[in-house]
């Protein structure tokens, strides 16, 4: 159940992938309600392991215990926008750990990332990260990370 709602929010989207979730950030039109509802639409499918929404354009952030959850902001739960449909309702998750963040529109986007582009640190715990510029379609990026965690990391990451 919700009950922690003095966390900052923050604009941004989230979706629970198997066990984690996979925060979405960046500037207003970059993608991230589009890559959130293409993410739901890969777990349906199979080709990523199940999937549910967090939360879609404000979620709260906040440290517990050892990781970082992400709720939905309590007014838009359940809410994502499909553009060309306007907003729709969809299953959600109150709460999830977060295990990978995507920066849409990032400026530190690379062909080869270096290692550090490829984490982030919120509150003091490392996060991976998967940096994407503008004008490169991020699901298929996503979905190979997915694919190609390795299996030490897997089961810390994504079950």
């Amino acid at each position: 159940m919700m009950t922690r709602t003095t966390d900052p929010s923050i604009h941004a989207s989230a979706v629970l992938v198997g066990t984690r979730a996979i925060l979405i950030r960046g500037p207003s039109g970059s993608g991230k309600s589009r890559l959130a509802f293409d993410l739901i639409v890969a777990g349906s499918t199979g080709q990523i392991p199940s999937t549910t929404l967090v939360g879609d354009d404000r979620i709260h952030l906040a440290r517990k215990d050892n990781v970082i959850v992400v709720r939905p902001a309590p007014a838009l739960a359940g809410l994502i926008e499909i553009r060309g449909l306007g907003i729709r309702r969809c299953d959600f998750v109150d709460e999830a750990p977060v295990g990978m963040v995507v920066d849409l529109a990032a400026d530190d986007a690379e062909r080869v990332p270096s290692e550090t582009a490829l984490q982030i640190s919120i509150e003091g715990i490392k996060i991976p990260r998967i940096p994407i510029g503008s004008g490169y379609q991020p699901l298929p990026l996503v979905i190979a990370a997915l694919l190609t965690i390795p299996a030490s990391l897997k089961s810390s990451i994504f079950a």
